[in-house]
């Protein structure tokens, strides 16, 4: 008969497979490891947490939404600093012409924001939603590259119907160390390297149309260790 393994102990064959084992016990580790628990950048109902270094736009809550309006472009940015993390959040576009963005690892002082932005863009014909832009900096250097036509027919090609113009969009940005991934509704539109800024406040964009309101929701963070 077969001995029987006391509790915590493997069966006397299975110390025949080391392999086997060491694959078993991977399982049981990660199955028992706890995952990093998103946090709520926005609670939903006050802007607790954000700050707008500008003299001039303004942001509210409505209806479970950060509500922005402003004649010329600005910035409502976190309090907060992150490096490392799993962004998530959700962006509607006022109709006409509309652009935004998501900030991430920026730079802020008194009347000026500088730093990653993922693109929401609301020009249809040019679809650069999920791209990475350097504001106040290198603007269009990477994805795509502005300059670089095989770039920007690329970018292009992977984003053709990902964005939903006049709909709720979900974005996602993924920073750990150097690499930097966006996606967009669930496809990966851009996924790079760069080590300019490793830390900074997020923020989300009001890019200055009178008359216009820029919607946002569901805004969370994952801190990555």
């Amino acid at each position: 008969m077969q001995p029987v393994a006391s509790c915590g102990e493997l069966p006397p064959t299975m110390n025949r497979y080391p392999l086997v084992v060491s694959v078993l016990a991977a399982v049981v580790s990660l199955a028992g490891a706890a995952e990093p628990a998103p946090v709520a950048l926005f609670d939903g109902k006050s802007l607790a947490g954000w700050t707008n270094p500008y003299s001039h736009g303004k942001a509210e809550v409505v209806d479970g939404e950060i509500q922005l309006t402003s004649e010329k472009k600005f910035f409502l940015m976190t309090e907060k600093s992150f490096g490392d993390f799993i962004f998530e959040g959700e962006v509607h576009l006022p109709e006409g012409t509309a652009n935004s963005g998501f900030l991430f690892r920026a730079r802020v002082a008194p009347g000026e924001v500088t730093g990653y932005q993922a693109e929401v863009d609301g020009d249809p014909k040019r679809g650069w939603s999920g791209g990475l832009y350097d504001e106040g900096h290198r603007q269009w250097f990477i994805s795509p590259k502005k300059e670089d036509p095989a770039s920007v027919t690329a970018f292009t090609e992977r984003a053709k119907g990902v964005f939903k113009r006049n709909d709720w969009n979900s974005y996602r940005i993924t920073c750990k160390g150097s690499s930097i991934q966006i996606q967009v509704n669930g496809v990966t539109l851009t996924d790079i390297t760069d080590d300019r800024d490793k830390s900074g406040p997020i923020g989300i964009q009001h890019h200055g149309e009178k008359g216009a309101t820029y919607r946002f929701r569901n805004l969370r963070i994952t801190e990555l260790k």
